[in-house]
């Protein structure tokens, strides 16, 4: 039985005129009738609101059995189940536009990577007679880097009261640290190129392969914003300068946000079992 004639028999069953059902729903009667007749079909959340009017299931409206959605008539298809062909479009282009980005991300954090591992190796070289001349910082004649003057007597100070070898050890954590956060960036732009190409792709973007990698983006993102924060705190320790460091609440909030969004994926994945793995329509949607 098609969708216009289970609406005009449980309406009929009801006991309700196509004039009343069209009132409650903020429709026109003429709405009713093309619905009735298979002419025009309502939208989901009018499907919903009928549900709701008639105390009755969706599958009484739709079909004798809503998970056989090929025996559905097609237009019924569209309206409850798929994109329509815009938004199918507009969601894998905006998936295509961030999994180059993602792309990019991950190829500038592996590069940048690579340069400090360089400068680790270089630094041993380089610290040698490292001292402070105005607001330059200089390895004998050589410009290492311009210093703010807020900071010049803070870091003349340092290099006064540590010595060569101890300045090395500090700048290799500080390096340290860099690189762990770039790797760290490194998979979470990974993650993201593999997610949202498997959204561009795919004929859904609720599959499990998607609720494993929202997941490992989230576990990355809390790792990225917990580890700069204990490599600081531990050169805070060494060399006994107050360097401020504040975990911020703001971000372990980030972190939960985008690992709970990894639930709504997973519940997104059963609800479009009824639909066979299908959610994007096809070419002629």
């Amino acid at each position: 039985m098609k969708f216009g004639d289970n609406l005009k028999q449980i309406r009929k069953n009801k006991k309700i005129s196509q004039e009343e059902l069209a009132e409650k729903l903020g429709v026109s009667r003429q709405s009713i009738s093309k619905w009735e007749t298979g002419e025009n079909f309502p939208s989901m959340q009018n499907i919903m609101c009928l549900c709701d009017i008639f105390k009755c299931k969706i599958n009484d409206l739709v079909h004798e059995n809503f998970a056989d959605i090929d025996s559905l008539d097609e237009e019924i298809k569209m309206s409850v189940v798929k994109f329509k062909k815009e938004k199918q479009k507009k969601m894998k282009m905006i998936s295509k536009v961030i999994y180059v980005l993602s792309k990019i991300v991950r190829i500038v954090s592996e590069v940048g990577a690579g340069i400090l591992l360089i400068v680790m190796i270089v630094v041993p070289f380089i610290s040698k007679n490292i001292h402070v001349d105005g607001n330059v910082l200089k390895s004998n004649d050589t410009v290492i880097g311009n210093i703010r003057e807020s900071e010049v007597s803070i870091v003349a100070e340092y290099l006064d009261h540590h010595t060569n070898t101890e300045i090395i050890i500090h700048v290799e954590i500080v390096l340290v640290g860099l690189i762990i956060s770039l790797l760290l960036l490194r998979m979470i732009s990974n993650y993201l190129y593999k997610l949202f190409k498997n959204n561009n792709e795919c004929d859904t973007p609720f599959t499990m392969d998607n609720v494993y990698y929202i997941r490992k983006i989230s576990f990355y993102v809390i790792i990225y914003m917990i580890v700069p924060y204990i490599l600081g705190f531990i050169l805070q320790l060494i060399i006994g300068i107050d360097l401020e460091l504040e975990l911020e609440l703001i971000d372990i909030i980030f972190g939960i946000i985008i690992f709970s969004i990894s639930y709504i994926f997973e519940y997104g994945y059963q609800i479009q079992l009824d639909s066979k793995g299908k959610i994007y329509g096809d070419d002629n949607a």
